[in-house]
């Protein structure tokens, strides 16, 4: 029976176990996990298993829940085995630029929403405002008007009595009303249950780092209409960012470089609400993630030896080998007894076949392995370590496509021009968020750093909180001859470790929270896993509340200049709801007044006929400088983040610093 701690047990009976017509919870973990085992593992005698096979499936597949080593998405555990029947968490819903089409695309988000899924939007294909309509002789009401109506739409639905609905709205930075779409959640509650994002190609990268204008184009005449200013339209989107963490951006060329059927289907215009998975209109896709924390085994018995360990002696790579091929095979089978809310996301889903097999503990893994977050060694095992799944992922889809067949959309996909590939499923993996089912597990969620030494989650469960302390920090301190009483009562008021004389320096590192790393370290992370991974990554760059808008705006031309598929960040204290809480957060509500900060990028180089951005910040007010990046010396690092202080441009990553009469 899985060991679940107070917190997930509340968990569990709020939001997974079955109740009675009374409301009274009727299932146990064991319970839960055999019903989805159960009704996952059935599928199996749908490619002529034998009964003894089938059910040595559904053993193997409970006992890897059981034991907290994979964990569905929430919708299968709640849904599995219940008349609801949906078990996929991620949809993608079109919404065509006719009446019909808006009405539709709202019917069928009330229907996924209904069941658990969550829905994405692409607004692209819809007429600027103020359009006319030769049919009716009316006048578009625009993308921002569609989106409030679905918003409205999304508000009436509590899904299965346990949560409300989520979604993801993106627009592409090209139409024409992109400005009023970014700023269309200025104000806290507006467009409620919908995340943003701006849909960004290279060209208007480009066309930021060379400083020119960029045009825009009418989605339905497909005639350029009129441009903006490049920079101008970055700085709003970096602006709305550090206010309260929209929009986040996408970009949309790196994700349509994986889109295996792009020639069957055209692009990937629009993700699910977490950003982690890009799908085609109608598609919806099933995760499931892979504990890393259940897989450490140590293999030395001080920390101060295995500080110098080699770290890959200290993981159970046959265990994990071993999960991922049976959760592969899982989430493979959950689209067979998936119920679809339309036929057009049966049909879509069923021709692709994508699964989203992630992982979670990864903080937590590091943490077990004294290794820090915040170093080239974390990015290694972290990048290692996907990349160990991604080849487990691969060969268990190709011996699945052997055994079951191809996904039907296979003959035209890239697979069968490139290498004859035949996959199962058109993508396999992808890093989800894991808010709830990580709480569940009692470990790190996602690919997040640790988010604070001791911290408050709420607003989650229709208002619960719930307090929580990692877990193995006092245990190490008190191991390693650092603790003390003063040292905790310090940390629980919000203090950081780093401040302090007498955490060892390898156990600051070790031990480093979100608000610790910069937002160019949060990026290197994700794009370690992301060069590993066909879909997408889910990962919040956590600031502290004192972060500028350099700090913003350097995450997310760094997203870019890594080849990452999306970024979203966070300023602690941005907003009055918050999720994730730490005591220094608490206190934290009151911001920076953004007409105090300026931002002055400079301009692009290419380098290796690649483009790079640099960016260059002032925190008092001053005149909007432009400055070519030849100008700066040679000696300076490839990717500053310079703060212009009294004077003098200072690179913050490599010290270097240049004078000038501003």
């Amino acid at each position: 029976m899985a060991d679940l701690t107070p917190q997930a047990e509340t968990i569990a009976k709020k939001r997974y176990y079955l109740k009675d017509e009374t409301g009274e919870t009727v299932e146990s973990s064991t319970d839960m996990f055999k019903r989805v085992a159960k009704t996952v593992g059935a599928v199996e005698q749908l490619y002529d298993k034998s009964d003894s096979e089938t059910q040595e499936t559904t053993d193997n597949f409970f006992e890897m829940m059981d034991s907290l080593k994979f964990v569905p998405n929430s919708p299968t555990m709640m849904n599995a085995g219940t008349f609801q029947g949906t078990l996929s968490a991620c949809f993608v819903l079109p919404l065509e630029d006719t009446m019909e089409g808006i009405m539709k695309g709202a019917t069928d988000a009330a229907m996924v929403q209904k069941f658990g899924g969550g829905t994405g939007f692409a607004l692209s294909k819809l007429r600027p405002r103020g359009t006319n309509i030769a049919s009716t002789h009316g006048r578009a009401c625009g993308p921002i008007e569609v989106l409030k109506t679905l918003s409205r739409v999304s508000s009436m639905i509590t899904q299965g009595g346990k949560r409300d609905g989520a979604n993801m709205a993106i627009l592409d930075v090209h139409h024409p009303d992109i400005l009023e779409f970014i700023s269309c959640k200025s104000v806290e509650g507006d467009i409620h249950n919908f995340n943003i994002s701006v849909g960004v190609d290279n060209a208007f990268m480009q066309a930021v780092a060379a400083g020119v204008h960029y045009p825009l184009i009418d989605p339905h005449t497909h005639e350029v209409v009129g441009e903006h200013d490049a920079r101008m339209v970055f700085d709003t989107i970096i602006e709305g960012a550090w206010k309260n963490g929209e929009p986040g951006m996408v970009f949309l060329d790196r994700i349509n470089r994986d889109n295996k059927v792009k020639e069957q289907y055209g692009d990937m215009i629009a993700t699910n609400p977490c950003g982690e998975q890009p799908l085609l209109g109608n598609e919806s896709c099933n995760l499931g993630s892979i504990n890393l924390a259940q897989f450490y085994r140590p293999k030395v018995s001080t920390i101060e030896s295995m500080v110098h360990t080699d770290w890959k002696d200290s993981l159970d790579w046959k265990e994990l080998a071993s999960v991922v091929k049976l959760s592969t095979r899982f989430l493979d089978n959950v689209i067979d007894a998936n119920y679809y809310a339309t036929t057009e996301i049966e049909h879509m889903t069923k021709a692709t076949r994508k699964i989203g097999l992630g992982v979670m503990g990864f903080a937590d893994l590091l943490i077990k392995l004294k290794i820090g977050y915040d170093t080239q060694s974390g990015r290694d095992v972290g990048a290692t370590v996907m990349q160990f799944i991604q080849s487990t992922a691969d060969d268990t889809s190709l011996e699945l496509g052997e055994e079951r067949g191809v996904f039907p959309a296979w003959d035209r996909s890239e697979y069968a021009k490139e290498d004859n590939s035949k996959y199962r499923n058109a993508c396999r993996l992808t890093v989800a968020p894991t808010g709830t089912i990580s709480m569940l597990a009692d470990t790190s969620s996602g690919i997040e750093p640790t988010f604070a030494l001791v911290w408050r989650k709420q607003n989650v469960l229709e208002g619960q909180e719930f307090f929580y302390s990692n877990k193995y920090f006092k245990d190490t301190a008190q191991d390693s001859g650092f603790y003390s009483e003063d040292l905790m009562e310090y940390v629980a008021d919000g203090g950081s470790i780093q401040d302090r004389d007498d955490v060892p320096q390898w156990a600051k590192d070790v031990f480093v929270t979100a608000a610790d790393i910069s937002g160019k370290g949060h990026v290197s992370m994700q794009a370690a896993f992301q060069k590993y991974c066909d879909s997408g990554i889910s990962k919040t760059i956590n600031f502290p509340n004192s972060a500028t808008v350099g700090d913003i705006s350097t995450a997310y031309l760094e997203a870019w200049r890594t080849d990452c598929k999306g970024i979203t960040v966070y300023r602690s204290g941005s907003r009055d709801k918050e999720v994730l809480v730490s005591k220094v957060d608490e206190e934290a509500k009151t911001s920076m007044d953004f007409s105090q900060l300026t931002m002055i990028p400079t301009m692009a180089s290419e380098v290796d006929n690649e483009f790079k951005l640099q960016a260059l910040y002032s925190d008092s007010p001053s005149s909007l400088k432009w400055l070519e990046l030849s100008s700066l010396e040679e000696n300076c690092c490839d990717y500053p983040f310079i703060v212009e202080e009294s004077g003098c441009s200072t690179c913050k990553s490599c010290g270097w610093s240049k004078c000038h009469i501003a």
